[in-house]
């Protein structure tokens, strides 16, 4: 059985990937459908549907440069079904600063499969 710290960074290095791909769709599978976003200006996203046509909506932006997630620990609960990531975030526009901070990501297991159950980033800079 795969450790589910090591699966749930294999996720996230597939969000990544869906995200440099501006592949909004692709990232549905990876949401909860009640989950929620709360982003790095304290904005809050609820649903998966809601969190895809934030996504599609960046994505249509041709000044978006690209999100990355890096996680830094991730922590499992005992019975293996949730876990906690944290980690550090950038972001990039053409023509503005790029943002970065930290953020946490909720996971749960849901039919074998790790899923975002909530993300909250914070901006530092």
């Amino acid at each position: 059985m795969i450790d589910p710290a090591d699966a749930i960074r294999a996720r996230r290095r597939l969000t990544n990937r869906f995200i440099a791909g501006r592949e909004a769709a692709r990232l549905g599978p990876v949401f909860l459908p009640t989950a929620v976003v709360i982003a790095g200006d304290g904005s809050v996203i609820t649903g998966r549907e809601a969190i895809l046509s934030a996504f599609t909506s960046q994505f249509a932006d041709p000044g978006f440069g690209g999100y990355v997630r890096t996680p830094e620990r991730i922590e499992v609960d005992a019975a293996g079904a949730r876990a906690a990531e944290h980690g550090r975030w950038t972001a990039g526009w053409k023509d503005a600063p790029a943002q970065s901070g930290a953020y946490l990501a909720v996971w749960r297991r849901v039919t074998g499969q790790w899923m975002i159950e909530s993300e909250t980033f914070v901006t530092l800079s």
